[in-house]
This record gives C-alpha cells, sequence and structure tokens, in this order.
C-alpha cells in the first residue's frame, strides 16, 4: 500500500508510459488517491473501496478515468507489496518495518520531487469534482477528503506536515507521534531509503 504522494506520482508515471486519448489525467488523478477516503468517511469500509474490481491489473476497459484511477490505485497496493517483498524490505527495517504508515509516509518524502505540477494540482483538489460518490459516502466527506490532500501535497512533506495528515485520520490519531518516530528511524536506515526508491522504477 502507498500514500497519497506516491499513489499520484506513480499514476504520472504511468500516464506518461502509457498515454491515451481516453483516458483524463486530471479524473484519473482525482480517482488514484480516492480509495483511501475510508479513512474519514463515515460507514464505508475498506471492501468497499478496495475490493470492487476484480481482477486487479492494468485494463481499464468499461471504465471512466475516474474510475480507471481508482482500479490504479489498488494495483499499486498490490504491486508494491510484491516489490518490497522482493527486496526484503521488511526484514531490512526490522522493528521500524512493522509501522506500515511510516513507511508510506518516507515514501511520499522520497517521491515528492518526481512530480512537478503539485500547484495545478493542488487547486483541482480543493475544488474536486464530484464524479461518483459509492452508497454511503456523504458530499460532505467527498470534499473534506480533497482538501485534506491538497493541503498535504502543497509542499514536500515535513514531520509536522505528516503528523497533521494522518492526525485527522481516526485509525492514526493516537498514534500519529509514533508513526513520525518510525518515520525518522527509518530515514537513517540506508537499506531501508534504497529500497523504497526503487519501487518506482518497477511498479508499472
Amino acid at each position: 500500500m502507498a500514500s497519497q504522494i506516491a499513489h499520484i506520482v506513480y499514476a504520472k508515471k504511468y500516464l506518461e508510459k502509457y498515454p491515451s486519448s481516453e483516458i483524463n489525467r486530471d479524473e484519473f488523478l482525482l480517482g488514484c488517491v480516492f480509495p483511501d477516503i475510508r479513512r474519514i468517511a463515515e460507514n464505508l469500509s475498506r471492501s468497499e473501496t478496495h475490493r470492487i474490481f476484480d481482477p486487479i491489473n492494468l485494463n481499464f476497459t468499461g471504465l471512466n478515468s475516474f474510475q480507471a484511477g481508482w482500479k490504479f490505485h489498488l494495483y499499486c497496493d498490490m504491486r508494491r507489496e510484491e516489490i518490497l517483498n522482493k527486496y526484503g524490505f521488511y526484514d531490512v527495517a526490522g522493528e521500524n518495518g512493522k509501522s506500515w504508515q511510516a513507511n508510506k509516509m518516507l515514501e511520499d518524502e522520497l517521491l515528492y520531487d518526481v512530480y512537478n505540477n503539485w500547484e495545478k494540482l493542488v487547486h483541482y483538489f480543493n475544488n474536486a469534482p464530484i464524479i461518483i460518490l459509492p452508497q454511503g459516502l456523504s458530499k460532505e466527506s467527498f470534499s473534506l477528503w480533497y482538501t485534506m490532500v491538497a493541503r498535504y501535497i502543497e509542499e514536500k512533506p515535513t514531520d509536522k506536515s505528516m503528523r497533521l495528515f494522518i492526525s485527522k485520520q481516526a485509525m492514526f490519531q493516537k498514534d500519529s507521534a509514533v508513526i513520525i518516530e518510525k518515520v525518522d528511524k527509518l530515514r537513517k536506515n540506508k537499506k531501508s531509503v534504497e529500497i523504497l526508491k526503487r519501487v518506482i522504477n518497477e511498479i508499472v
């Protein structure tokens, strides 16, 4: 699983590698960060955002651009874990690697500079068009999620901005300080950093 900046960077790589006139870039990017909305949405389970496409692959036939980005998110979550396991990331990271949210936040920090048009994306997410609303998801939660992501991606992640972002997600609130401590420990683990940087070269 990846965090929001990584998902955007991976989507950018995919769109550059496989350009298509049938995919709206902005809507694809909107979709690629959608599934994790469950963290702040009421009455929305992980299965409703992460288990709706079968099989999970890069075939987007019959999907609109938002849905294609959504499916791409799920593909990246699966493919990223395959890559990390191939290189033994969790063994290398040791105890620090057990905090899956910490390695995702560090990955965001490492990849931020790969994308070069954050300002436009921030504006788009702050004014996100409501393309689809699964049952149980309110317009308010939809808008809130994209506003949160927009604020998070405004600048390269820092310990402060990471903690602010995750502290607004109920599942991480009580552990936000611990997660940031683990991020800092992982930063100092050169082998872990090296493996995280490899993901972008192999994910698509």
